[in-house]
């Protein structure tokens, strides 16, 4: 099988089903694990590069509203793959090349390719799309073993927290302007042990103002801006712990852990349960998360 995938989080999960070899195409973006960059990339973006968080905000808002795509699908390299299965998305134009685009671009070319949908909106619908692709690709049993260790780490980190405080976690998932969490980032912080004070699980992120951030109180803020790495994260966050002197402030690998539907989601909900309940769980690692106050 000849796979194309333009979302880093399936990437991510093809490759860990065992499949990475059938993965001829990839998006610019996709970069989990390293063998991914090794593959062609057929999607790349219409954002021009050096963009500040709120000039990007503003050319997205913009070309939203224009109707225009922010990502480019090359359709040239797409034929030349000659793929069996294209995996892509319908959750979020910001994000990843949307599912029309793929369909226009193959009924341009005359393509019979498959097109696969990936839409997960909370934890338990990431993991079913876990299951998904494995039974896409032949790999049913490998993604069923995938998927029942990451539900064991779930519970165990529901196990650790479980009876103590939940501290009221305000979670960014952009800064400048600040917008609250949606689809899974609430569910996370509440299996982590924490109570989200904005946002809603399952429902897209919003726009809020520091005004309601501020009247959330809360006792812990977390950035976790979706495109950026860790030491991105803390560099804004550094701007968020000047508005809040007086609650801790940390910066998280957003790309890596939060942003991404894939299986690493896990690792970002263990990350905030270490943040949230150090004593019964294990001390956050300087890669995962960083106390910028």
């Amino acid at each position: 099988m000849r796979i194309v995938s333009l979302l880093p989080s399936t990437t991510e999960i093809l490759f860990g089903l065992g499949a990475g070899d059938d993965v001829v195409g990839v998006t610019f973006e996709c970069d989990f694990p390293p063998q991914a960059r090794e593959r062609r990339i057929v999607s790349t973006s219409s954002m021009p590069h050096g963009l500040t968080p709120r000039e990007i905000d503003e050319f997205v808002t913009a070309a939203v509203r224009r109707g225009e795509d922010l990502y480019r699908l090359e359709a040239d390299a797409l034929a030349d793959l000659d793929a069996d299965l294209v995996v892509t998305q319908d959750l979020c134009a910001v994000c990843a090349v949307d599912v029309s685009v793929v369909d226009r671009a193959l009924d341009y070319l005359g393509c019979r390719t498959e097109v696969v949908t990936v839409d997960p909106h909370t934890l338990a619908e990431v993991l079913d799309s876990v299951l998904m692709l494995g039974a896409r690709t032949g790999r049913r049993e490998r993604a069923e073993q995938v998927v029942e260790g990451l539900h064991a780490r779930l519970d165990a980190v529901r196990t650790a927290v479980e009876g103590r405080p939940r501290p009221r976690v305000l979670l960014l998932e952009w800064t400048d302007p600040p917008f609250a969490p949606g689809h899974w980032i609430p569910e996370m912080v509440e299996v982590a042990g924490g109570t989200p004070v904005i946002g809603v699980t399952g429902d897209k992120s919003v726009r809020i103002t520091w005004e309601q951030a501020a009247a959330t109180e809360p006792d812990v803020i977390v950035c976790a801006p979706c495109g950026y790495d860790l030491p991105g994260s803390v560099e804004l966050a550094a701007d968020v712990a000047r508005r809040f002197p007086d609650t801790p402030v940390w910066a998280v690998d957003a790309n890596a852990s939060f942003a991404r539907p894939g299986p690493r989601l896990v690792d970002g909900v263990e990350t905030l349960a270490a943040i949230l309940h150090p004593e019964r769980s294990p001390q956050v690692e300087p890669k995962s998360a960083i106390r910028v106050r």
